[in-house]
């Protein structure tokens, strides 16, 4: 089976950041790799979405969030989504791009 992937204006906002980001600490073709990378992990969903694991921020929401990694050097980055079997064409939703070092989405602010 093949999904179509539909992106959250959320997470084109993130990647799209990250990009910039990046490109301010290397080379622009450089930056244009790790972004068309990016996009190549990301088409990779159309087939067998289940494959990549439960993501951590799925215990603070009522929908499976799974996630994909995609790391080029020595950077990692989180693409986190939602698989929506219900729908007319089965999709897989992009919810977030986030470095793997972010905190994680949900969790409870701990005090010091």
């Amino acid at each position: 089976m093949t999904y179509h992937i539909d992106f959250s204006s959320v997470a084109k906002a993130e990647a799209d950041a990250a990009f910039l980001i990046l490109s301010q600490f290397t080379t622009g073709e450089r930056a244009q790799t790790w972004y068309q990378g990016l996009i190549n992990a990301i088409v990779s969903l159309q087939k067998m979405p289940q494959r990549c694991p439960i993501a951590r921020e799925d215990a603070f929401f009522t929908q499976e969030i799974r996630q994909l990694l995609y790391r080029q050097g020595k950077q990692t980055y989180r693409i986190l989504f939602t698989v929506l079997e219900d729908q007319t064409i089965p999709t897989v939703r992009i919810l977030h791009i986030r470095h793997a070092a972010q905190k994680t989405i949900g969790e409870p602010e701990v005090e010091d």
